[in-house]
């Protein structure tokens, strides 16, 4: 069974930055897509950015440009660096992963106020 574990939410004030990780139990590698995604109270879950295993990236348009999404497949992580955070980037922050089959972490809490 394939384990995604994310780590690094907390409360951070509006402007500020977080870097989210997400450790997988098993090489990112076999993959083919990784991504995160969000999802706010009361609002369905949205994509945020992914990364493909041959590196390639892609962002949500309403985010390109605050959030970098990267990897080390050493080390079986995958980041999300969050800048110039606003209340509405409040979400539970997910890690998911696309192979044969599709895999989810258990989120981690980004509140974001002052």
């Amino acid at each position: 069974q394939v384990q995604l574990v994310e780590s690094g939410g907390g409360l951070v004030q509006p402007g500020g930055s977080l870097t989210l990780s997400c450790v997988v139990s098993r090489t990112i590698s076999s993959f083919w897509i990784m991504g995160w995604f969000r999802q706010a109270p009361g609002k369905q879950r949205e994509l945020v950015a992914t990364i493909t295993r041959g590196g390639n990236t892609h962002y949500s348009d309403s985010l390109k440009g605050r959030f970098t999404i990267s990897r080390d497949t050493a080390k079986n992580t995958v980041y999300l660096q969050t800048t110039s955070l606003k209340p509405e980037d409040t979400a539970v922050y997910y890690c998911n992963a696309e192979g044969s089959n599709s895999y989810w972490g258990q989120g981690t809490q980004v509140t974001v106020s002052s």
